[in-house]
């Protein structure tokens, strides 16, 4: 009978030996569960934050979608603090074993499931933990986790074969989700310490490796104290594994946690805007009639044609990975490697910042007080200021919302006109008021907006890009979204127009005012001076003084379809672009970018360089993926543009940018234009170096914010300094490499006008505007 009983334990054992081998075989085939491939396993954390780099090597900034916040570093850039925390914790014989800790799993069996002790500590090691975070989904139920039990011991081996001990800990660490959106120790390191990982002391690795437990239980910042005891706690084991003596532990256990708590974001970091215009711009997808509204056509045109010309645009959509699906700069670690500076970005950052926030919102603001209708112009009629904020009011969420639920008329009126407590933003950071929800639309509009953008005009590298002053409350950009009316700066194109037909710039002009039939229509531009009124003055006068007069008498004698076609040529794409006598004032809404890239043609003899934004991609085990080159096309001839530089001085040396010279004393080779749209709507200032081209504008959120006085709202007042402030600030800094004494490469004596003397005249400060 008993060795009956001997037989049969013999017989279930071996059963259960080869029942068990089966299972684990069968798992290993992925005939039972789910089995990641193994390209997979060699290769497991592909979801992990891209990273943006500036063209001298700092990180801008990250993508992230959904929390994946996650930026991985490698395991020499671990404190060796945290190393031994996260073993002594949770899995003191890792260095011992082959992804399975056999005797912790019996004791956890025994303690846990059969005498059930909660608090005897689990078996899962370090390998079997990352393997669950990796490729475990959430277990609803008991039988559904002890299921998932035996194929992450499965994994768990696999892994082990694949990688070393300190790559299983650095993979451990980079995909532990810390809360806070900080996912992987760099981010969380830096979310709760400002520290790099390599860097963290005793007390905050181990409270880093404490939150492993349970990181919304023990959350630093909603519960400090429990979060401390957990710390003692990860202190208590790197003690009983010898990590520290017991003297050390005393000490470390009684310190406060010192948090340096910030919340990683992707808005956080140099150039917002320019990356959330990156960041859209490398996810679009191909371009359908469908997608875009009716009145905007001209955004469909636009990425249409980026689309098929450049290979930026799209590219996560117009390639694909080995598995053939498209990149995703969310999920898939890429780097980015741009053509931004980060210091003349800051610089750019700083000039649009002293400008506009210490001296032109002041004199605005002090504009508006007492007005009725502010911050919209004094020059609206009632019905007028009426109709603007009543689309305002219409375009906000708070109606969106209202309108949904099925609010009546009077409900939503009484709603914005009932005071409420609320947050608004300040320059000086956030502050608690009560206001109406109407008043608060107004109290937004009031801020003026800018766009600011400058690059080389030798390879197109957009080295900085200001899209407004304060992405998180404003951000709509300027740079590459916003279009406005670009008044005077669109001379420049008609006059190389006319260069390109054999004009000089030392022709005569009669400087008249005249009226032009145009489809039967009496057309009679205004000038706002009448300077040297009947006289006969060169085109470069014209120019220089942004003399409509002129440029419309110049536009009589051109053909206005060849001045379309030759405005396509430099980069303008917008359908709104009809052959008109007025559009040689221009009445057209541009972009900043649209506009600096198409003044690059002047100062690099007639070729345009299409921003460049992005130099290489790498992948996230740093093979480079994707290669960018300038985009170029000629556009007008070297002599052509010889003579428009010979003009665009002319602006800053006897024109309207002449306080370049006398008040910001810039003395060094400067070409220029100034513009200003009806009603100071609009100020514009392109500046032109031998080696940067820069544009500005400046603005309110609505055509009717706007100074009422020309002496403030035109451009050489409102654009023109910051190009000035940013300018001064790149040629201080001879890490840049930008000299003010640079020239234009033009035949050396180059004069096409011989009758310079004519020209000179003393520096005229008021723009023409569109009229």
């Amino acid at each position: 009978m008993d060795k009956k009983i001997v037989h049969l334990l013999w017989t279930m054992l071996v059963v259960a030996v080869i029942s068990a081998a089966g299972l684990f075989y069968a798992i290993a085939e992925g005939w039972i569960g789910y089995m990641p491939p193994i390209e997979d396993l060699q290769n497991p954390i592909n979801r992990f934050a891209t990273q943006v780099y500036s063209a001298d090597g700092k990180l801008m900034g990250t993508w992230n979608y959904n929390k994946e916040n996650r930026i991985c570093v490698d395991y020499s850039q671990l404190s060796p603090h945290l190393v031994k925390a996260l073993v002594a914790t949770e899995d003191v014989r890792f260095y011992e074993h082959s992804g399975i800790d056999f005797k912790a799993l019996g004791r956890a069996i025994i303690k846990r499931g059969i005498l059930g002790q909660k608090n005897a500590g689990g078996g899962s090691t370090i390998t079997q933990q990352l393997a669950k975070q990796l490729y475990s989904g959430k277990a609803e139920n008991v039988t559904e986790r002890v299921m998932q039990k035996p194929i992450e011991w499965v994994i768990a081996v696999q892994l082990e074969k694949n990688y070393t001990k300190d790559e299983i800990i650095a993979m451990y660490l980079n995909y532990f989700d810390f809360l806070h959106n900080a996912v992987g120790i760099k981010t969380a390191a830096n979310t709760y310490f400002g520290k790099e990982p390599k860097d963290l002391n005793i007390n905050e690795a181990a409270t880093l490796i404490g939150l492993c437990k349970n990181p919304s239980y023990y959350n630093p910042v909603r519960n400090p104290e429990r979060c401390r005891e957990r710390r003692n706690v990860v202190l208590g084991q790197m003690m009983k594994a010898g990590y520290l003596s017991e003297a050390e532990y005393d000490s470390y256990s009684t310190r406060p946690l010192n948090l340096n708590f910030h919340v990683a974001d992707h808005k956080d970091g140099i150039a917002a805007y320019f990356r959330d215009f990156l960041r859209r711009y490398l996810m679009a997808k191909r371009p359908e009639r469908s997608n875009y509204p009716s009145w905007n056509i001209n955004k469909y045109v636009q990425d249409s044609i980026n689309w098929n010309n450049d290979p930026l645009y799209g590219w996560c959509n117009k390639n694909t990975k080995k598995n053939g699906e498209p990149y995703n700069v969310y999920t898939d670690g890429l780097k980015v490697y741009t053509t931004i500076d980060s210091r003349m970005q800051r610089y750019a950052e700083e000039a649009v910042n002293e400008h506009v926030v210490k001296f032109l919102q002041p004199a605005f603001n002090k504009e508006n007080r007492g007005k009725k209708n502010a911050p919209f112009s004094g020059k609206l009629t009632a019905k007028q200021f009426n109709d603007i904020l009543g689309r305002s009011v219409k375009q906000s969420e708070r109606y969106r919302v209202m309108n949904s639920q099925g609010a009546t008329y009077d409900e939503i009126y009484k709603s914005f006109h009932t005071p409420t407590k609320m947050s608004i933003f300040t320059y000086h950071g956030e502050v608690d008021t009560t206001m109406t929800p109407i008043d608060s639309i107004k109290y937004y509009k009031s801020f003026l907006r800018c766009g600011f953008m400058s690059m080389s005009p030798i390879n197109g590298a957009v080295k900085a890009y200001v899209g407004g002053l304060n992405f998180i409350h404003f951000n709509y950009d300027m740079c590459t979204e916003g279009r406005r009316q670009v008044g005077s700066t669109i001379k420049p194109f008609l006059y190389s127009l006319a260069m390109e037909n054999g004009f000089s710039p030392c022709d005569l002009a009669p400087n008249v005012q005249q009226t032009y039939v145009v489809a039967g229509q009496n057309w009679t531009p205004r000038n706002s001076s009448r300077r040297r009124y009947g006289e006969m003055v060169t085109l470069k006068w014209g120019l220089a003084q942004s003399n409509n007069w002129i440029t419309a008498y110049l536009m009589s004698k051109l053909n206005p379809q060849a001045f379309v076609t030759l405005l396509k040529e430099y980069g303008f794409s917008s359908p709104d672009i009809h052959p008109s006598m007025s559009l040689c004032l221009g009445p057209c809404d541009l972009t900043v970018a649209e506009m600096v890239s198409a003044y690059t043609t002047f100062a690099n003899h007639g070729i345009r360089c299409a921003p460049l934004y992005v130099t290489k991609i790498e992948d996230n085990e740093g093979n480079i993926i994707a290669q960018f080159q300038p985009r170029m096309n000629e556009v007008i001839s070297e002599e052509s543009a010889h003579k428009m530089l010979y003009m665009l001085k002319g602006v800053v040396d006897g024109g309207t940018a002449g306080r370049l010279r006398f008040r910001y004393n810039f003395t060094g080779e400067i070409a220029a234009k100034t513009g200003t749209t009806n009603n100071n709507s609009d100020a514009w200032f392109m500046g032109v170096t031998p080696t940067l081209v820069s544009g500005v504008w400046v603005g309110g959120d609505d055509r009717d914010i706007h100074f009422d006085s020309m002496q403030m709202g035109q451009g050489a007042t409102m654009a023109l300094p910051i190009w000035a402030y940013y300018m001064r600030k790149v040629y201080n800094d001879p890490r840049l490499g930008y000299n003010e004494n640079a020239i234009f490469d033009l035949p050396e004596g180059y004069n096409p006008c011989e009758m310079s003397e004519y020209d000179v005249s003393m520096p005229n400060d008021i723009e023409e505007v569109y009229e």
